[in-house]
């Protein structure tokens, strides 16, 4: 492995970084959930059938993109996993495409970075 590494001091920086992420993350993805579970609990018992169809169709499309926002969810929460493994075995923070060091303002704005500046906009 190469020399070419984030020290352990700047690795728990940004642990605690993608910690605090993690822990937002989580705590969004439960609301989503909840969201999408509780949907059907509103009383609508007193409304017409015609009302009731058109809501259906609005709900339909609401548990969708609430299901989307989910899924984005899980995958952000699933990057923030593997970037503390990548802490873990002190891979963190090396670009997969040029092997240099990440920039760390990158890093801090999106802490589950693979790619470099430089090798994002080469993929482009």
């Amino acid at each position: 492995m190469s020399t070419n590494r984030y020290s352990d001091k700047e690795l728990e920086e940004f642990k605690a970084i993608i910690d605090s992420k993690l822990k937002e993350a989580k705590e969004d993805l439960v609301l989503l959930k909840g969201s999408l579970s509780h949907k059907d609990d509103h009383g609508t018992d007193d409304t017409g059938r015609s009302f009731n169809m058109m809501e259906d169709g609005s709900e339909t499309l609401m548990r969708e993109e609430m299901a989307q926002l989910a899924a984005r969810q899980e995958k952000f929460i699933k990057n923030l996993e593997n970037a503390l493994i990548r802490i873990n075995n002190k891979s963190y923070g090396v670009c997969r495409v040029t092997g240099k060091l990440i920039n760390k303002d990158r890093l801090r704005l999106v802490p589950h970075a693979t790619l470099s500046i430089e090798a994002k906009k080469a993929q482009d």
